[in-house]
């Protein structure tokens, strides 16, 4: 499977139905912060308040930003970036690898000279002044959290224009960048918040930047790009902060719990100490695709890294699931590195 998350397509190929599989390859978190019970009383008329001011007020609690600072919502982060690069027509494009492909899917759209970065290798290596640098923190698909002080200033000396994605942060007990917008105008900060809330069919994105810049951007979109129902969950979500605590903690005891599964196993060669929801492993012997082939029996699906810059078929991830699936993956390895 070439993206995370495609559990439709794995579900017709064993003649089951996608809530039977058990997905390791998308990062999104097994808890939600509220349920669908919470949508009952939204009115599906009139039009939605088209400047988000509910939903705005309750993200700037969430997610508090400095003075001269704002933020522009759309429709999932995906759709974030792709509105954000086209805003900004980078004519230079610095990609710290591995990330996401749709930022290099993207920046071959625009016709931007593409730049590479390998951050696990050579995170120091020379980038073109005036460039936009495109950072995950903490990055995909290894979970590293980085401390980005001494880099947003080597960044800002040679008058980078800085996009920070941190869709993965508030797993962490970590500082966001955010603060840094009041003293660099060309700092964007990316967030996803459907992976956090464990909410992928609720699209909800924002992009956080000085407010001129947000006010430019905002200019070029649409009206109307989230529904009632988007804006409702999500307002309700954003209020539970007790969730906040709750996902960190079990998070971080379900990630020991994963790496003892991957540990145990024997089939792999190094587990990556990531930081995030998910956890980065390269296979000893096998490649990722023939490991999938034997899970798919037990409706086990994971995410093979070799089209992230840097990786290979032997780079594998899994997200961060429940105990029990997890429990299951440890059976399911032990078992396949049983019978090699």
């Amino acid at each position: 499977m070439k993206h995370g998350g495609n559990i439709y397509q794995f579900a017709q190929s064993l003649g089951c139905l996608p809530e039977q599989v058990l997905d390791f390859s998308a990062n999104i978190n097994p808890q939600q912060a509220v349920t669908l019970d919470c949508l009952l009383q939204v009115q599906l008329g009139p039009y939605a308040d088209p400047h988000y001011s509910q939903l705005k007020q309750a993200l700037k609690q969430r997610y508090p930003y400095p003075s001269g600072a704002d933020i522009e919502i759309f429709n999932g982060a995906s759709a974030a970036i792709f509105a954000l690069l086209r805003f900004l027509k980078p004519d230079d494009l610095v990609l710290y690898a591995p990330l996401y492909g749709e930022y290099a899917h993207i920046a071959g759209e625009l016709g931007c000279r593409l730049h590479s970065v390998d951050r696990l290798a050579n995170p120091n290596a020379e980038i073109p002044r005036g460039s936009t640098i495109i950072f995950v923190n903490p990055s995909t698909p290894d979970g590293h959290l980085y401390d980005l002080k001494d880099w947003l200033a080597k960044w800002q000396a040679a008058d980078c224009t800085v996009i920070i994605d941190e869709s993965f942060l508030d797993f962490c007990e970590a500082e966001s960048i955010a603060d840094y917008i009041a003293d660099y105008d060309k700092l964007y900060l990316i967030k996803s918040l459907s992976k956090f809330y464990g909410c992928a069919g609720i699209r909800i994105g924002f992009v956080m930047a000085a407010s001129p810049a947000i006010k430019a951007l905002k200019g070029l979109e649409p009206a109307w790009k989230l529904s009632s129902l988007d804006m409702a969950y999500m307002q309700q979500a954003l209020a539970n902060t007790a969730f906040i605590g709750q996902t960190r903690r079990q998070t971080r005891q379900l990630r020991e719990q994963l790496h003892q599964a991957l540990s145990d196993c024997g089939l792999f060669r190094q587990i990556y100490d990531g930081q995030a929801n998910f956890l980065l492993a390269e296979l000893a012997s096998m490649d990722g695709y023939q490991l999938q082939a034997k899970l798919a029996p037990s409706r086990l699906l994971i995410r093979v890294c070799d089209n992230f810059a840097g990786l290979t078929r032997r780079h594998v991830r899994f997200a961060v699931k429940d105990g029990q699936a997890i429990a299951e993956l440890a059976r399911r390895l032990k078992a396949i590195n049983s019978d090699l």
